[in-house]
């Protein structure tokens, strides 16, 4: 038997032009001070990019083998039980916290029974080409609603911080088990695409539904089955029931319909700080200069993917921050109903566009929404439907404004050429934002100018609203349980709820709420 020497956590800083397998070897030969012919094989642990000082460096964290060849990945793949007449969950929105909530009850040997008001994600492409092209608003398909979530058409980003609220690389072994690049399992930013993810929802499908599992597309639920504080189902608006042993709550931060429902029947809801602002809309070509540098290689040129930013900045008490960063992106009409306007960011995995975006936003605290208070808890909800609704653009347009405008309080006279399909229209947001939200942003962009020179730029554009950061509401859940704290085998989860922000959270709290169901089915 041969010997197998493994040697773990080589670090290494490289030109992305010369991280190509070989230049990798030599590299590691050097660092490790070893003849090249000894290094049989090595593996790329960790990957990113440091873009500091205008010389981008991939910085790259190896295992290298020698004498032998490496082992097989061990990474078991997810053992899925058969669920078929086992006793079930049902679970409310098939977004990344309903989806994986349910794969995780197949490995407990839980039966989930999916519904969703929307339609499967090979059909509601074409309500989203029919909005695009008809400007017609389906309530239930739409970018924010129907399989996958808001999710499955914005991006596929799946960096989180969350990593104390549970297992990260759980959520990416099952992405890349369902047909994602296993690249993604290294890279310090993984991403899909929006036009990978359709394919991998229809394979999550297809191992849900071939483990016993159901969906039910086409079905909002409009109550819940209430008997002695206890839940022991839902109603959906046909009047069908569907019962289980518990229900998981996923509807996403835009069912406003669920929020009110709760208010109405005075079950417990908070208030939470959220995000609105605007998205920020730049030539590629311009956030690349400024990322990487204009001295770049040729080659390196072409081995750099498109560069991204991540801007904060703190206006007195108020942060502001860049959310949802789309290199090569698109922006897109998130709205969920006519008579308002909001705009959020996409890209394919190539991220090909032109052009960059990303939402720009400044928190908003409850208690300073004073004008709202005879609202309650849904003082935030209101706020935010004000605002898509003062901005609002017939024909799904978007009210726009050249940054440099938009920071001298003047109307754009023309507007740049951008990614947004439905069009752009000049428009004041200086004034169409809410006051304090317009001022945060025009300080944090004087302070990302003087990060980014060159971010202030005439050919950059502002479009209005990003308004769906999050949830402006939580539901709100015993923290040892994760059931709500007046309703028994009722627990809300991802973003809606107000528990996560973007795909990863999301996927890790319904990880939670399905294993914290069969805790208790089993304690």
């Amino acid at each position: 038997m041969c010997r197998l020497l493994l040697i773990v956590d080589l670090q290494l800083s490289m030109s992305p032009a010369a991280a190509g397998n070989e230049q990798l070897k030599q590299a590691a030969a050097r660092a490790l001070q070893l003849p090249l012919a000894d290094i049989t094989s090595l593996q790329i642990v960790r990957r990113s990019l440091d873009v500091r000082h205008k010389n981008p460096q991939l910085q790259l964290k190896l295992k290298v083998y020698t004498e032998g060849t490496p082992l097989q990945d061990l990474t078991a793949p997810p053992r899925y039980r058969n669920v078929e007449g086992k006793p079930p969950v049902v679970i409310v929105g098939a977004g990344p916290a309903g989806l994986f909530a349910a794969l995780k009850l197949l490995e407990k040997g839980l039966r989930p029974v999916i519904l969703d008001r929307g339609k499967p994600v090979e059909e509601r492409k074409y309500d989203i080409s029919s909005l695009l092209r008809e400007r017609v608003v389906d309530v239930n398909s739409n970018w924010c609603f129907g399989e996958g979530g808001a999710g499955a058409y914005s991006d596929g980003k799946l960096y989180t911080r969350s990593n104390k609220r549970g297992n990260i690389s759980e959520v990416l072994q099952q992405f890349v088990h369902h047909g994602a690049h296993p690249d993604m399992l290294v890279d310090a930013h993984p991403h899909i695409g929006t036009d990978k993810l359709p394919r991998i929802l229809a394979r999550i499908r297809e191992t849900i539904t071939g483990c016993g599992g159901s969906y039910h597309f086409n079905t909002c639920v409009s109550d819940f089955i209430v008997k002695n504080q206890t839940v022991l189902g839902v109603e959906d608006a046909q009047g069908n029931q569907y019962e289980g042993v518990a229900v998981i709550l996923a509807t996403g931060h835009s069912a406003r319909d669920m929020y009110e429902l709760f208010h109405r029947r005075r079950w417990t809801l908070e208030a939470k700080p959220f995000a609105l602002g605007v998205r920020a809309e730049h030539p590629q070509a311009l956030i690349n200069e400024i990322q990487y540098g204009a001295r770049l290689s040729q080659a390196d040129e072409v081995a750099l993917p498109p560069a991204a930013y991540s801007l904060t900045a703190q206006v007195g008490a108020r942060g502001v921050f860049s959310f949802c960063m789309c290199p090569g992106g698109i922006m897109v009409p998130a709205v969920t109903a006519s008579g308002e306007t909001v705009v959020n960011g996409m890209s394919n995995s190539r991220r090909s566009s032109p052009y960059a975006n990303a939402g720009i936003v400044a928190q908003v605290d409850p208690a300073e929404l004073s004008g709202y208070r005879k609202y309650g808890v849904l003082a935030g909800l209101r706020f935010q439907q004000e605002v898509e609704r003062r901005v609002h653009v017939p024909g799904l347009s978007a009210p726009a404004q050249r940054l440099v405008d938009f920071m001298a309080g003047k109307t754009s006279a023309t507007l740049p050429k951008t990614s947004y399909i439905p069009g752009v229209v000049p428009a004041p947001l200086h004034e169409l934002l809410p006051a304090f939200v317009g001022r945060s942003l025009q300080a944090a962009f004087t302070h990302f100018g003087g990060k980014m020179p060159g971010y202030l730029s005439q050919e950059a554009v502002l479009a209005a609203v990003e308004s769906r950061t999050s949830s402006p509401v939580r539901m709100v859940r015993d923290p040892h349980t994760l059931q709500h704290v007046q309703l028994a085998r009722l627990y809300p989860c991802g973003e809606g709820a107000g528990y996560a922000g973007g795909i990863t959270s999301s996927a890790i709290d319904g990880i939670r709420c399905a294993e914290k169901i069969w805790e208790t089915a089993n304690g």
